[in-house]
């Protein structure tokens, strides 16, 4: 089964520092039709960080992808949506060995289902009820919460 990538470029930054980044949305297996649709669904739902107030948004396909074009108060902001078959991931986990007489159907269904990752037990954050707070003439406190935590980093 083909592995698509569904592929996001935008320019990011401002003035001199602008430039363009790819980031890979997500991964779909199936056809091209398949991974084509998904594409369009994300290209129509997503809103870019600029321009902050859009006058006008245009969104065209383009062969195996979509320019969703939006046009702000003094310049038009591109992305480009492109799918892409997956040819070689470094990050690919590599396929389990099979022991023999064990059906594929459970190797594929165990290759599916994640392993839960252990994450330490988090304190509760400390209550805020109990405890009075001291505030300044604007209601703001006058300590901030943070200060003195010893769960934060």
């Amino acid at each position: 089964m083909t592995t698509w990538g569904l592929i996001l470029e935008t320019t990011v930054g401002s003035g001199e520092h602008k430039h363009t980044e790819a980031y890979v949305m997500a991964h779909v297996e199936g056809g091209r039709e398949t991974a084509l649709a998904e594409l369009e669904r994300r290209a129509r739902a997503y809103t870019p960080e600029h321009p902050r107030n859009p006058k006008r948004r245009r969104l065209f396909r383009d062969g195996d992808g979509f320019l969703l074009v939006v046009d702000g108060a003094w310049q038009s902001h591109a992305t480009r949506f492109s799918a892409a078959e997956l040819l070689d991931d470094t990050d690919r986990p590599a396929p389990a060995e099979r022991v023999s007489g064990e059906p594929a159907a459970a190797e594929a269904r165990s290759a599916r289902t994640p392993t839960p990752i252990p994450t330490p037990e988090s304190p509760p954050p400390p209550s805020t009820a109990a405890v009075a707070v001291e505030r300044d003439e604007d209601g703001v406190p006058v300590k901030p919460a943070w200060l003195g935590r010893t769960d934060l980093p």
